[in-house]
């Protein structure tokens, strides 16, 4: 191993990373293997450094990790180094005398990087030492975090010869913040945010001290994340600035971020126009309005030229937008592209649009139709640097929900499928809920089950030719300590990058990473944690909300079980339960018509009760309580019982996690892993058989925390023979 050279210091001196929060997956003290090699980084000796901030961030990487493991990094040299970083540029121009020694080695290289994209690298092992290359530097950096992972799991196959090719599926790979820049705002620092107050904004401002923006940059590029907006989608006075007097305090941030290879976007507020140019119209076909956008938007790219673009929510739940001018979606969408297109950039429109002021009565207006009644007629309509953000499900992140028709309907529209990794309707970080299976299942969802157009295929822009188009997903991450609430639910962040880049890994092989970065190679953790994580969407599931039902929880806050809580509102969030039945007629007979909305055979299985999925049934019918499953079980009875079933899963799980702290390690991981969760707390009577529908039926609920002495019980009403 080659001694260290004198200059060494100058690379990682002064930087530390995750001074004052949680390393999460990249910590480095347990990479002393790794830490102790000597690593080349061609290019870096040169004027790249300063001219481009990705070797920048790669040389001040390297640095830290050998500076902590007494290992050392050269920029000039092959010779005696065991892993080696350079662009196939720079492998390209080395002198003949310098590649000699690694010959062999990067001939495997240069042969491999024709498979390559912009973004991929590729791993080269042979003879002892390990190359990676790419096409650009931020693909060095991913290559580089990749190893971090594989050594972090003490991976067995980096010990063998071979080459591995990586390139990201998807082009837009996107987490956007939902975070407000004041408190006082009606949800708080951070909307639907379970982790603390934000790391971008306080008092009104962007934060001075950004370390905890670089920690966050760092976190999101080593999952292959590489754009971020930083302002809530419900961009209120203060955040609406961003994008005129605050734009200085904004490049700051976005001068972090491109060290790590992510390009910065803002939400961008429709009604601009009137709060900040003084005008009296937004309308998106004014001159004036257009004119105005254009100004701004050349500013905006003058003091940050890799800007992104805009995130937009309107007409949804209030937000201003194109409507109230008697124009659509593509009026408005297309207003804000054209004043981005000239400098490169993009706009994602939302599709999160419904009447958030139905009449509980009205069975016909469906909130799950509404995206695709918008939407699907606009169809071709939108510019070619239009994106428009479609949620996973028609509804809003319920814990189960159809994939919406909207993605496999759109054909001639670029879309980013959106998903949402903090746990809004999934337990908000105090549940512990791995999402990665539940994300899967989406993905692989085939919209024409022919093969052709799998979620993943269409969201990567495969299937429809669609180039600029990808994933994006609401972050988890607060200014906690430990990032995200409850240290479990880092796994989340994490997968969701994971998926991302390659939507073919498995929830399994994405967990086992993330336990092995995270805690270490001990098989008796990484055994425990991953029976405590893997089945715990389906778990939530069985304890809140079986078969589809959604919305059972507490209006507002979302947390906390209500049944009838969203019954009677405005929301269109409805089960429609009564005396005889639940559950709602989407059927195209006799409801809504959604279920007509997908392709066939999707169409016919959703619309007949033989064929409907159980999982999906109360989404798409209305039906008896005594209606049998295809498991065999009435509706109420599995209800009944999957709620039996999940709180007895989640006894097993506290056991399982109490049995695991009184082994060796236990006290660390409890400061690591902190105790927001109560302990289950079983109610009476014990379960018992529904045995006849003509039964009434005593179930038992939790006995409330603060009328402890209250019993309780629910009468249920007689189902219907």
């Amino acid at each position: 191993m080659q001694s260290r050279p004198a200059d060494r210091k100058r690379w990682g001196d002064g930087v530390n990373y995750f001074e004052e929060t949680d390393a999460c997956w990249l910590g480095l003290n347990r990479l002393g293997a790794l830490g102790r090699m000597t690593f080349s980084l061609l290019g870096a000796a040169d004027d790249s450094v300063t001219r481009d901030p990705i070797m920048a961030t790669l040389a001040q990487e390297i640095g830290t990790l050998v500076d902590l493991h007494d290992g050392a990094l050269v920029t000039d040299s092959l010779s005696g180094a065991d892993v080696i970083l350079a662009t196939q540029a720079t492998l390209a121009d080395l002198p003949v005398n310098v590649a000699a020694p690694r010959a062999e080695l990067i001939a495997l290289g240069t042969q491999a990087s024709h498979q390559l994209t912009d973004e991929g690298f590729v791993v080269v092992r042979h003879d002892g030492a390990t190359l990676i290359t790419a096409l650009a530097e931020h693909g060095l950096l991913y290559g580089y975090f990749h190893l971090l992972r594989h050594a972090a799991a003490e991976d067995a196959a980096d010990t063998v010869d071979g080459v591995a090719v990586e390139n990201p599926v998807n082009p837009i790979r996107m987490v956007n913040q939902w975070d407000n820049m004041t408190v006082g705002d009606a949800m708080g620092s951070v909307e639907r945010g379970y982790s603390g107050n934000s790391i971008f904004f306080a008092d009104g401002q962007v934060v001075r001290d950004k370390s905890r923006i670089t920690d966050y940059a760092r976190l999101l590029a080593s999952v292959g994340i590489n754009a971020l907006s930083i302002n809530n989608v419900n961009v209120h006075r203060a955040e609406t600035r961003l994008i005129t007097d605050l734009l200085g305090d904004v490049a700051e941030i976005a001068e972090i971020l491109r060290g790590y290879g992510i390009r910065i976007f803002l939400s961008a507020n429709f009604a601009a126009p009137i709060e900040l140019g003084g005008l009296p119209t937004a309308d998106p076909l004014d001159a004036a309005v257009s004119g105005w956008w254009q100004t701004v938007t050349a500013e905006i790219y003058r003091t940050i030229p890799d800007f992104g673009g805009f995130v937009v929510k309107a007409d949804s739940e209030n937000r201003p937008g194109p409507f109230t001018y008697g124009r659509d979606h593509a009026d408005g969408a297309n207003l804000l592209a054209r004043a981005l297109k000239p400098h490169g950039g993009v706009v994602f429109w939302r599709c999160f649009v419904y009447d958030c002021a139905q009449d509980w009565r009205d069975r016909r207006t469906d909130r799950a139709r509404a995206a695709y009644d918008h939407f699907m007629p606009l169809d071709g309509q939108f510019d070619d640097n239009v994106v428009l953000q479609i949620k996973n499900g028609p509804m809003d992140f319920q814990v189960r929900e159809p994939v919406s028709p909207l993605i496999g309907g759109l054909r001639g529209t670029n879309i980013a499928v959106e998903f949402q990794i903090a746990q809004e309707y999934t337990g908000q970080q105090r549940h512990v809920c791995y999402l990665v299976p539940q994300w899967r299942q989406v993905l692989d969802f085939d919209m024409h089950a022919d093969g052709t157009a799998t979620v993943s295929t269409i969201a990567s822009g495969r299937a429809n030719d669609r180039p600029l188009s990808g994933v994006c997903a609401v972050s988890n991450i607060g200014d906690d300590h430990n990032w995200t609430g409850h240290k479990l639910a880092q796994a989340n962040l994490f997968g969701f990058g994971r998926l991302a880049w390659d939507p073919a890994l498995s929830a399994e092989a994405i967990l086992d990473e993330w336990i092995a970065a995270t805690f270490g190679s001990n098989p008796s953790v990484a055994r425990v944690v991953r029976a405590l994580m893997l089945d715990s969407w389906l778990t939530y599931e069985q304890y809140t909300a079986p078969l589809g039902v959604g919305w059972m929880v507490t209006p507002g806050s979302h947390y906390g079980p209500s049944i009838d809580g969203y019954e009677y509102s405005a929301w269109g969030t409805y089960h429609f339960a009564d005396r005889d039945g639940v559950g709602v007629d989407r059927t195209v007979a006799a409801g809504t018509g959604y279920a007509g909305l997908y392709g066939s055979p999707w169409a016919e299985a959703f619309e007949s009760l033989e064929t409907c999925p159980d999982e999906l049934l109360l989404f798409f019918h209305h039906v008896p309580y005594a209606h049998v499953l295809h498991s065999g079980k009435t509706v109420i009875q599995h209800i009944y019982d999957t709620h039996f079933d999940g709180m007895e899963r989640v006894e097993e799980m506290v056991q399982q996690w109490a049995a695991e702290q009184r082994c060796g390690g236990g006290a660390a991981r409890r400061r690591r892993i902190p105790q927001r969760v109560d302990p289950p707390r079983r109610a009476t009577p014990l379960r018992t058989r529904v045995a006849r529908p003509d039964q009434h039926v005593l179930l038992p609920q939790v006995r409330s925390a603060r009328h402890p002495g209250a019993a309780d019980l629910l009468t249920l009403p007689r189902p219907v023979t």
